[in-house]
């Protein structure tokens, strides 16, 4: 998503359905410490943050654009998952068996 352009943190969580602030917060953050991103923070009222690729990232696009082409292939011949279930925790599992 940072292919083309810079984004804030709110339009790339509107981009990545199903990521919560928390684990896209850690994922950009050790990005940018890999030095794959940069994170701009511009000194207004609300305080904007602007993440964005660096040279050193955009090295790695045509290696996605690959994987990405790839996936497309698989997913016509295959058919492509709508949902992926992830399994239920232990606990979790036991409190809906309880409510139920």
């Amino acid at each position: 998503y940072l292919r083309t352009d810079k984004k804030r943190f709110s339009e790339l969580r509107k981009l990545i359905p199903g990521i919560t602030e928390k684990m896209l917060s850690m994922q950009l953050r050790q990005l940018e410490k890999d030095g794959f991103i940069s994170r701009t923070v511009h000194a207004e009222v609300p305080p904007r943050v602007e993440y964005a690729l660096t040279a050193h990232g955009k090295t790695l696009l045509p290696l996605l654009e690959e994987i990405a082409k790839w996936g497309r292939l698989m997913g016509k011949k295959f058919g492509t998952v709508e949902k992926v279930e992830r399994p239920v925790k232990k606990k979790k599992a036991m409190r809906q068996k309880a409510m139920a």
